[in-house]
């Protein structure tokens, strides 16, 4: 019978090859504060705790969103309100394992360790595995063949859209709503970010994890009214726009997510987020091609 084998952009690679070697990383002692000034300044979502310089536990933006939660002071040891145990890979590890690892377990990054265990020698997130993504996909024979075609006015509909990769779900709080309604929506749903309404149910700003800490971190109370710390307007692209471009234009602006309307024209409402997780896990940031199944003659 035929066999069917799914090809994928990621095959054969190592992590080393995506990994990044700056490793943001703060003794277990470190205030609160710490940990979100470290998170602020290297644009990460978690910090890697050490005891005498071995890893000891991850705290990451959920963890301090519990502790603003919970009104805990920010001068609060970060090994106190740590949420899990670094999870580890090494370096000639297969990005495919690691993605599915990442997702089996949950979390949005693997700390890569040499032959000495208590030694981190790097750290591999899903923007990470995005960025080299996107540099195999702009190289890809296939892919630039599609380009071609559709310069020629081919059929152009093998390239992915943002619609085949989002996420349909879009979380909303009211701009009254208090920030611990806000804090709720997020950790309850395993989002990072939530669509700020009006009363008319307009879309007028977005509350990101990063938003909520760093209103901690400034002595901002959990009753606050989640307007006085949103960002405006909401930058969203149309469902239809190439996937490729949204991914570029993430990695350009540094940004986690992008919101999707309906169409180009701005008015339609919100329909889904999509997110570098989701790019990565559907392991394609531009055609079909590295996504379609082959048969091979078993």
């Amino acid at each position: 019978m035929p066999v069917v084998e799914t090809a994928s952009v990621f095959s054969g690679i190592p992590v080393g090859a995506a990994m990044r070697r700056q490793v943001v990383s703060l003794p277990a002692t470190a205030d609160i504060g710490q940990g979100i000034r470290m998170m602020i300044r290297y644009k990460a979502n978690a910090v890697l705790l050490t005891d005498n310089d071995i890893p000891y536990g991850v705290a990451s933006k959920t963890d301090l969103l519990g502790a603003f939660y919970a009104e805990i002071p920010s001068e609060t040891a970060l090994g106190d309100v740590m949420g899990s145990q670094p999870i580890a890979c090494f370096p000639d590890d297969l990005v495919e394992d690691a993605l599915e690892i990442m997702a089996a377990a949950g979390v949005h990054r693997l700390y890569v360790t040499g032959a000495n265990r208590e030694e981190v020698i790097g750290a591999l997130s899903y923007a990470d595995v995005v960025g080299l993504l996107y540099r195999y996909c702009r190289a890809c024979e296939r892919g630039t063949a599609q380009k071609r075609l559709k310069r020629a006015g081919g059929d152009p509909s093998a390239r992915l859209q943002v619609k085949d990769v989002m996420t349909p779900e879009v979380l909303a709080c009211r701009d009254s709503d208090p920030l611990f309604t806000v804090i709720e929506t997020l950790t309850s749903h395993h989002m990072g970010a939530v669509i700020i309404q009006d009363e008319a149910a307009s879309a007028v700003g977005v509350i990101s994890k990063t938003d909520l800490i760093m209103a901690y971190h400034h002595g901002v109370a959990p009753q606050a009214a989640a307007a006085e710390i949103m960002s405006s307007p909401v930058h969203a692209v149309p469902a239809e726009e190439r996937l490729s471009a949204a991914i570029q234009q993430m990695l350009i602006t540094d940004v986690q997510r992008l919101f999707v309307r309906g169409d180009e024209t701005g008015h339609d409402p919100i329909t889904g987020v999509l997110a570098l997780s989701d790019a990565a896990r559907f392991r394609s940031g531009s055609c079909r091609a590295c996504t379609a199944g082959r048969l091979l003659v078993g």
